[in-house]
């Protein structure tokens, strides 16, 4: 029976997905090195889902163990989560992060090449889009970035993208995320980065259980309706559909797709913050800082694409959002 391995599965997206696709029939394995997940997250994919999976820990720049992985299964498709993903530390350590994200891409799709397993779902991001093109977001915009994590990102789809041009056989969507937030409705797996968080929502989520002290909102003079940036949240657990429905179409296409996953609307940083003291009844303290380099008041994407080539689009609102974040992290 073939396999759809997933890197970085036990990741907050990619265990969300996992579970997706456990559900709707497919056959897993798991290949991750733990470097920002934990091995429990496995277990409770097992327990929501019922089913038992096939588990390596693994780098992906580890070109030996990645064909090892290929020689024991036989793979149908790859989607792609393994990488690191906060912004500020590829700043600080840009050499890490081309290593890892491009390095270890590169090395999976020498594998994938190697065992004649052509079909791949990478998780890029709305970082791609850069600071100079207009709201919505549509996937035909240039890409260009700001930090080193976006330009692994920018630079990952530009090889996927001259690999499928030069082998026809291959067949690749690019999904390009908005902001994930919220977790399974079981209360198991949710987002649990370790340190302190990058994203909006853990951090607001660290406030609330007293582990932080405050929310710093940085910029209230944004060109935006209360002044803070907006951006398009969606709920995990759709954008994890969303990679079951693009696992469908790159089994049945070749070629290279770019699509959006988003809500099509945006949030701005106060009203996520009022909807999680709605959700979690907790008051949020929070501190208005200074802009950072390189944030953009509003990002939001165009969703046409998703629902034409995918039929796929977000379901859920941003209370649900924040009701199944809380009971995650309040477990």
């Amino acid at each position: 029976m073939p396999h759809i391995m997933i890197t970085g599965g036990a990741g907050y997206i990619g265990s969300h997905t996992c579970v997706q696709l456990l559900n709707a029939g497919y056959d897993i394995i798991i290949a991750d090195n733990f470097s920002n997940s934990k091995p429990e997250v496995v277990e409770k994919i097992e327990r929501i889902s019922d089913k038992k999976v096939k588990l390596y820990e693994a780098d992906m720049r580890d070109f030996e163990k990645v064909c090892e992985i290929f020689g024991e299964n036989e793979i149908e498709a790859v989607i792609h989560f393994a990488g690191l993903k906060a912004v500020g530390e590829s700043c600080e350590n840009p050499l890490e992060y081309y290593h890892n994200n491009i390095c270890g891409t590169i090395e999976l799709l020498r594998a994938m090449k190697k065992y004649s397993c052509k079909k791949i779902v990478f998780s890029s991001s709305a970082t791609v889009y850069g600071t100079d093109n207009p709201v919505p977001y549509i996937e035909h915009y240039p890409t260009s970035a700001t930090n080193p994590y976006g330009y692994s990102k920018v630079a990952i789809e530009r090889i996927l993208i001259d690999l499928a041009a030069a082998d026809s056989e291959w067949g690749v969507c690019l999904l390009r995320y908005f902001n994930p937030i919220g977790a399974d409705e079981s209360g198991l797996i949710g987002e649990e980065p370790s340190g302190i968080p990058n994203n909006l929502f853990p951090y607001i989520a660290r406030v609330a259980i007293d582990k932080l002290s405050h929310l710093n909102v940085f910029g209230d003079d944004y060109d935006t309706p209360d002044g803070t940036g907006i951006r398009d949240y969606i709920h995990v657990v759709d954008l994890a559909k969303g990679h079951l429905n693009a696992l469908d179409y790159v089994l049945k296409n070749t070629g290279t797709q770019a699509v959006n996953l988003g809500t099509g609307k945006g949030t701005s940083v106060l009203e996520l913050v009022a909807a999680f003291e709605k959700a979690s009844g907790k008051k949020i303290e929070y501190k208005i800082a200074p802009r950072r380099a390189g944030d953009i008041a509003v990002c939001y994407a165009d969703t046409k694409k998703a629902k034409q080539i995918l039929n796929w689009q977000a379901e859920s609102d941003i209370d649900k959002m924040c009701t199944d974040g809380w009971r995650f992290i309040s477990a």
